[in-house]
């Protein structure tokens, strides 16, 4: 390597055309969101819902618009332009159907046909108090289309299946501009393509802010301790380079940004300000001593390179962890995240040494600095482990008793408004719809009929009718729809359209008479719910987003009531939706985390035994890098903040970083004992020479993942706050446990 530092100049013009080929390629960067991305892959619900919506489509193909009138929505104006506005939407691109009050109709039986009575007669206003009257008796729209207090009406928009972000915004555009023209102000969105507007434009304004943020604070920490603007240039020079390289590679893979790719520039400022102070902060002090370039060099990366190289490594292994993620967000995060920690690593080692031979000594030494002030200091933590012992290790027990009791105290209660922008319209309009409307979270029953029954039989009718009765005594479950609101509603057509009518039929006869009339009146409607040979069903609903723990309490009595309760052997329920398999991923998150951190623990093990080739020294490094995953679950549990997919990458983050510094204790301290000095001697050394770019670099750490308070969204905020702390709790154990086992075990 050595050798290829004869040619500084060259290798800086090679990395500085890659930044520049890089900086090109950054305006093409893909910005996604879906919430399939969190969906657990590999799962046999997954595999179950692909196949139901081959039959039915999927359940978040729509966009409700609920528009609000101070009062009440019973005003002539408002009812016509609203209804109008529900005419035009017919014509809103990638709309393929869509529902308001003003549009339906009771239908009524007369002698001859079924006849229309409007739900709300918008010609008459006088009619509007009994309108309002049924609608309350109904039942059947509030909650709906309608809210309790009949201030606001919702259109709902059925769309096109798996609408992108630029479809999505063809479609906002024309709502919005059509609301502008009606005079509506007021009004709420929820649906697919609103989502996917707000969180990108949550993605690319946390990827600027957070990178903006991070860098000012780490600048701030280089500039206290080196108080050299051409050192702090060097190091941000490099540093940037590394992550613009990285993300135009991301650019040129056609690699699309998810919700966790605010985390990127944050990760390569942190990762590589961390390899450039431990390269640059012994080169230094070995050029202060006196020693030529090259020799200070060559010893720098024969005593720092080699445990900068596997921390790099080990880093890498922590974020790959994430790839037993059955999320394909999480695991596309790890994979990517880890070859930007080796993409920092390679632009560092090559660019900023070269760098840093090309320019003169007398403009990176301070002019000024206590040599000693820093020796002093750390030498001190040295004498104190060495004189208290005892205290240490108890000190760590009772940290580590602490921890686990945390632990035990870890929830998935997690509720999908978290991944919304903090006061934000989307989290605001969101927050509207659960208080006065279904929500959002879809929850469907599929119902698949035994041997030759079809979904159409008279006995099946009624097997859908417990399930949706039983549904419907779930405050968190609303808007139960089924194709027996079909048959319901002709019952009550025929018996003068009185509310205590719209049930089943009591007659099987009359059931078929009102059969055969449904696929008459309304062939098209209905076969949103039965397919084409009658033999799979479907019962839509929407859920609450009330948290995970209490909606899996409802699942669990749901499908009790369905195993015990309907008729198995004539036919099956079973529920689906995006909302279950969303749900379900939060459980798979834990299982895969352990997994992932046993394997990476593993992986890290073997490394290190490779490295030190001593078992009492691998075992001695373990001890310090467990404790700090134990104290970021424990402080998950303590603050109650639910365990979901985003905060599971805290954990990768802790255990990819929070091993370096012990690789960089331990080389140090092997270095040392190598050249033959003593232990104690050999602890010395490395508190004084390694001790220093530990503190520095966790500082840097810290403050880099502080820089996520500035974030809009709320697991990133948390996320912010718990790597900080944590990597904060890793280097006092380094710098207080690690001298301690040494001097008890090796």
């Amino acid at each position: 390597m050595l050798k290829l530092f004869a040619l500084k100049k060259p290798i800086i013009g090679v990395f500085i055309s890659l930044g520049i080929i890089s900086t090109f390629l950054l305006s093409n960067l893909k910005f996604s969101f879906d919430f399939s991305q969190f969906f657990p892959e590999g799962d046999e619900d997954l595999e179950f819902y692909q196949e139901f919506i081959k039959d039915f489509g999927t359940d978040d193909n729509f966009l409700l618009i609920a528009v609000e009138r101070e009062g009440s929505v019973f005003d002539t104006d408002f009812l016509n332009e609203f209804h109008q506005i529900s005419i035009d939407a017919n014509n809103f691109p990638y709309v393929t159907e869509n529902q308001s009050i003003t549009t339906l109709f009771y239908p009524i039986k007369s002698a001859l046909s079924y006849t229309r009575l409007p739900v709300i007669n918008r010609k008459d206003s006088t009619q509007f108090s009994k309108n309002w009257k049924k609608i309350q008796e109904d039942d059947l729209f509030i909650n709906s289309l309608i809210d309790e207090k009949a201030q606001s009406l919702v259109l709902v928009l059925e769309t096109e299946d798996g609408l992108n972000y630029n479809q999505g915004q063809e479609l906002l555009t024309a709502v919005r501009s059509r609301l502008a023209k009606g005079g509506f102000e007021n009004y709420h969105l929820l649906g697919r393509a609103f989502f996917y507007e707000a969180l990108i434009a949550m993605q690319k304004r946390e990827l600027t802010v957070t990178t903006i943020a991070s860098s000012v604070l780490i600048f701030l920490v280089l500039f206290l301790v080196y108080r050299r603007i051409t050192v702090i240039a060097v190091a941000l020079a490099s540093i940037f380079l590394a992550l613009i390289i990285f993300m135009g590679t991301l650019s040129l893979l056609g690699i699309e940004l998810t919700a966790l790719a605010a985390f990127y520039p944050i990760l390569l400022l942190i990762v590589g300000t961390s390899d450039v102070i431990h390269i640059m902060d012994d080169y230094l002090s070995k050029i202060k001593k006196g020693l030529q370039k090259e020799k200070a060099m060559r010893l720098t990366l024969k005593e720092v390179g080699v445990s900068t190289l596997l921390t790099s490594v080990t880093t890498s292994i922590g974020f790959a962890s994430l790839l037993t993620s059955k999320s394909t967000s999480v695991s596309g995060f790890g994979l990517n995240a880890a070859i930007g920690v080796l993409t920092a690593f390679i632009t560092i080692v090559f660019f900023t040494c070269a760098l840093l031979l090309l320019i003169d000594n007398k403009y990176l030494l301070p002019k000024n600095e206590n040599a000693n002030a820093w020796s002093k200091q750390l030498l001190a933590t040295n004498s104190f482990t060495k004189k208290y012992p005892r205290s240490i290790l108890l000190g760590s027990l009772v940290f580590g008793l602490f921890c686990i009791l945390g632990i035990t105290k870890i929830n998935t209660n997690y509720q999908i408004k978290n991944s919304f922008p903090v006061n934000s319209d989307i989290a605001n309009d969101f927050e509207f719809f659960q208080k006065n409307y279904a929500g959002f979270r879809p929850l469907e029953v599929a119902v698949r009929t035994k041997g030759n029954h079809k979904v159409t039989d008279f006995a099946i009718a009624k097997e859908i009718e417990k399930v949706v009765q039983k549904m419907k005594t779930f405050p968190e479950i609303r808007n139960v729809q089924s194709a027996n609101a079909f048959y319901k509603g002709l019952n009550k057509a025929n018996n003068l359209n009185k509310s205590a009518y719209f049930v089943l039929p009591e007659s099987e006869k009359e059931f078929q008479t009102y059969r055969m009339e449904v696929k008459k009146l309304a062939r098209k409607q209905f076969r949103k719910f039965v397919n084409a040979d009658e033999t799979k069903s479907r019962i839509t609903s929407k859920v609450l987003d009330v948290g995970l723990d209490s909606i899996t309490q409802v699942y669990a009595e749901l499908n009790s009531f369905l195993a015990l309760e309907t008729d198995t052997t004539k036919v099956q329920f079973r529920l689906t939706g995006t909302g279950i398999l969303l749900d379900k991923n939060s459980f798979y998150v834990r299982e895969s985390l352990i997994n992932g951190l046993l394997m990476g623990s593993f992986l890290v093990a073997i490394i290190m035994a490779l490295l030190f080739r001593d078992l009492k020294l691998l075992l001695i490094s373990l001890l310090p890098n467990i404790l700090p995953l134990f104290f970021a679950a424990a402080l998950l549990g303590f603050l109650g903040i639910p365990l979901e997919a985003t905060i599971s990458v805290v954990f990768a983050i802790v255990f990819g970083i929070a091993v370096d510094d012990t690789i960089h204790f331990l080389g140090r301290y092997k270095v040392s004992r190598s050249d033959g000095h003593t232990k104690e001697e050999a602890l010395e050394i490395t508190f004084a020479e390694t001790g220093r770019a530990l503190v520095i670099t966790t500082l840097s750490l810290f403050f880099g993942f502080m820089a996520l308070l500035f974030s809009i969204h709320a697991p990133s905020i948390t996320i912010g706050l718990l790597v900080s702390f944590t990597l904060l709790a890793a280097l006092v154990l380094d710098l207080l446990l690690l001298p301690v086992l040494i001097r008890k075990l090796l």
